[in-house]
């Protein structure tokens, strides 16, 4: 599948900004099952320093530092990404064996999954999340088996209610009032995997969503998504609990995968330190298409 993302990113500041830098994790993975055909980031006003590298994590981010004053400022990615269809989960050792292979031992040969492991800025380990995910834990359960109920349990028993939480809420307390967005819930499902001694990343990324029946696509309408990847023989595997997509129906070629990390704070599409502004107002569209879609979408946008 041939999909075009375009994510635009708008602040106004209520007074003029005078130093500002930036950095930005808006350029997709290159992912077994993904690969960037093109790629675009446009900044105005025009920075007058621009970096381009990888994080630890093997993501693509832009640097960009502006030493004008400027009142506003407009961040457009453009991406056109191939897809794939993800291939059947594969079966899985019991959980505890995979735990057991990922603790410390000396003289055992590094496993890079084994950072995923630990705690992070936005997500702690703890009992309360270990409790919460003993019950689809049974003491044989396959590891990946254990992961799609998990999955589909935090899906029927939480709310997806917008402006319920913010970047900033911590995991148990969404945890408590059983309700958030995409980021809660797969800090949620993280948190309880790494409680219980096992591995999970944060995804951040894009999904296709089809308008209503009758309804056209609209130009902005899309969202930033969120979900997690637990690795298993090789190779990472993806579950979404927010629309409880995984096995065979899991996140495939419908998702455009954009950074991993820890948690949110690792993948943060746009964020910055800026001297002056005052307070904002920030606009974010993001329109995802087929590409043969696109540019009559946005003709007239």
């Amino acid at each position: 599948m041939l999909l075009h993302v375009r994510h635009h990113t708008h602040y106004h500041y209520h007074s003029q900004v005078v130093l500002a830098q930036h950095m930005a994790h808006l350029r997709p993975r290159e992912l077994p099952g993904q690969r960037v055909l093109s790629h675009q980031l446009t900044v105005a006003p025009d920075p007058v320093q621009r970096e381009d590298r990888t994080d630890a994590f093997g993501n693509w981010r832009t640097f960009f530092a502006l030493q004008s004053p400027h009142g506003a400022l407009d961040v457009t990615a453009d991406s056109v990404v191939e897809t794939t269809a993800p291939e059947p989960l594969p079966d899985s050792d019991p959980w505890p064996a995979v735990r057991e292979r990922l603790q410390y031992h000396a003289g055992a040969p590094y496993e890079p999954a084994s950072e995923y492991v630990f705690p992070s800025p936005y997500i702690a380990r703890h009992e309360q999340l270990a409790d919460y995910a003993r019950p689809v834990f049974g003491p044989q359960r396959p590891f990946l088996d254990a992961c799609q109920a998990l999955m589909a349990r935090i899906h029927e028993d939480f709310t997806y209610e917008t402006a319920s939480t913010d970047v900033h809420t911590p995991v148990l307390e969404a945890l408590a009032q059983r309700k958030g967005v995409c980021q809660d819930f797969a800090h949620i499902m993280i948190g309880c995997l790494r409680s219980l001694g096992l591995p999970a990343r944060y995804v951040s990324g894009y999904l296709l969503t089809q308008p209503p029946p009758g309804q056209p696509r609209l130009v902005g309408a899309d969202a930033s998504h969120a979900w997690v990847s637990v690795p298993f023989g090789g190779a990472w595997h993806d579950f979404d609990p927010t629309n409880h997509r995984s096995g065979v129906e899991r996140p495939g070629e419908d998702y455009v995968t954009l950074a991993l990390g820890r948690d949110f704070g690792d993948v943060s599409p746009l964020r910055g330190v800026i001297q002056g502004g005052g307070s904002h107002a920030l606009k974010v569209a993001v329109t995802v298409a087929p590409e043969a879609e696109f540019s009559a979408l946005t003709a007239d946008a």
